[in-house]
């Protein structure tokens, strides 16, 4: 693999994000997600149509789980988002659970005091509101029956 080829390394870097994560049953003991609570949210690709799976920190809120998409502050959204926007029903795995759910985007006071509860378990996010000038999208994914 070519470091100069900045797509092939960001996949090698979540490749082994979500190893890590798999090998440890969801307690990263190595990269950017030690100590932190992470969930693998799969989506499907919005162009490719194919599974795609992203490390994401995590809160929960009455049974939910809370997804940020900051993509670090950047000016455009990060791409599990958009997959999400086109196919809402995504793939959760937390720990050795997993299961499907909903994604849906939260907005108005529910999506401030969502984003400022998930901040203050993510301190990290914080930061990330000063770097970009889009409004952060926060995201509950509801687990589906059955």
């Amino acid at each position: 693999m070519s470091t100069a080829d900045p797509r092939a390394a960001y996949a090698a870097y979540l490749e082994a994000e979500i190893e890590d994560f798999r090998a440890n049953q969801g307690k990263p003991a190595k990269g950017n997600f030690v100590n932190r609570q992470i969930v693998l949210l799969t989506t499907t690709g919005a162009k490719s149509g194919k599974p795609r799976i992203a490390p994401l920190a995590y809160t929960v809120d009455n049974g939910r789980v809370i997804v940020v998409a900051s993509k670090g502050g950047a000016p455009s959204h990060p791409a599990w988002y958009l997959n999400l926007l086109a196919n809402p029903i995504v793939n959760v795995e937390i720990g050795a659970e997993k299961y499907q759910a909903r994604a849906r985007v939260i907005e108005g006071s529910e999506r401030e005091r969502l984003y400022r509860q998930h901040a203050e378990l993510h301190p990290s996010f914080n930061d990330y509101v000063t770097k970009t000038d889009r409004v952060i999208p926060v995201i509950a994914l509801e687990r589906t029956a059955g």
